[in-house]
């Protein structure tokens, strides 16, 4: 009987590092807190023309997109209208991707090394297995 890879034996290495590998990057993964500061009223981008500063908000993204979406009801076949309704929602959306923030909650050493040997490791002996 032939073992993981295609060679003898490897089976217990495999699923030993499998799990090891998923209950560390579950752990890893877990221990990530995502936060976001978005709202209307938020900057989403900022632009900097002849010294001064220009932001630009949620709200000043849904106006072009408010123009956009009645081009579109007056004539379907606007290009301008379709223009403007994409390219505010694709803005909006990389706007709301770009106020994310991801940050790791609080932990000791111990707790750090232990789920890095167990996903590092883990990962090790399953790619050892697959040889």
């Amino acid at each position: 009987m032939k073992g993981a890879g295609g060679t003898s034996g490897g089976i217990g290495s495999f699923f030993i590092g499998l799990v090891m590998m998923c209950g560390g990057f579950y752990m890893l993964l877990n221990s990530i807190v995502i936060t976001n500061n978005f709202a209307m009223s938020t900057r989403l981008y900022s632009f900097n023309m002849m010294g001064q500063g220009l932001n630009v908000t949620g709200g000043m993204v849904l106006i072009p997109f408010m123009f956009g979406v009645g081009l579109i009801f007056f004539n379907s076949r606007n290009i301008i209208g379709w223009l403007l309704t994409i390219g505010s929602v694709s803005a909006f959306i990389f706007g709301v991707i770009s106020s994310i923030n991801f940050t790791m909650r609080s932990m000791s050493a111990f707790e750090l090394m232990a789920i890095l040997v167990m996903a590092v490791g883990g990962l090790g002996l399953f790619l050892r297995s697959l040889r």
